[in-house]
């Protein structure tokens, strides 16, 4: 990673939000005896699993924090994995009882998708990497560049609205997870691929 260079794109007001799924949550988490996080499919410092196969990270801390509060045993989660596409239709199907996940806050999701919006935990930005060979200095100098962007995400707005705003155009190639997007990356099918967690 050392040939690379980190172009700043804009600061977004973002959250790594908890969502509630239904008023009967909190009865099926404690009948359970799990509570059931969905997260994404792994970022490092948010939710991961080491190389034993333990969640760890930001995401799974609070996961962890809010089962000591419910059950009164941090241990007692299963981390559910889920893309920017499927995070949603995890929680609202029953499948995790929480979401514990890079996600902005937006308007049409606080009405549209019937979940509770807990409250903003983080405020991340959003940038460009490019190949330091490039000597790009500008995110300007992306006329006509192949972007990695992540599917279901607001960043795939942001990314439409930068390059609009600045009479420019893009490829975007669409990837569902962030290892797919460092693949990309690094074999050189995209020139340019976004940083910060895509939410």
């Amino acid at each position: 990673m050392r040939a690379l260079a980190k172009i700043v794109l804009t600061l977004t007001a973002v959250g790594a939000m908890a969502f509630t799924a239904t008023a009967g949550t909190l009865e099926d988490v404690k009948a359970r005896g799990e509570l059931r996080c969905v997260v994404s499919t792994g970022i490092a410092g948010f939710a991961y699993p080491d190389s034993d196969g333990t969640w760890k990270g930001f995401d799974i801390d609070f996961c962890r924090a809010t089962a000591a509060a419910v059950l009164g045993d941090s241990s007692k989660i299963k981390a559910v994995t889920s893309t920017g596409k499927t995070r949603f239709t995890k929680l609202n199907s029953g499948e995790g009882d929480v979401l514990w996940r890079n996600t902005t806050i937006t308007f049409s999701r606080d009405v549209g998708v019937k979940l509770t919006f807990v409250g903003v935990n983080y405020y991340d930005g959003q940038g460009f990497m490019v190949n330091k060979s490039l000597g790009v200095s500008s995110a300007k100098e992306l006329d006509g560049a192949s972007v990695c962007i992540q599917t279901g995400t607001t960043t795939e707005l942001n990314l439409a609205d930068f390059f609009r705003a600045n009479n420019m155009s893009y490829e975007a190639v669409t990837i569902e997870k962030n290892s797919e997007a460092r693949a990309a990356y690094l074999s050189g099918v995209v020139t340019f691929t976004q940083l910060m967690p895509q939410v």
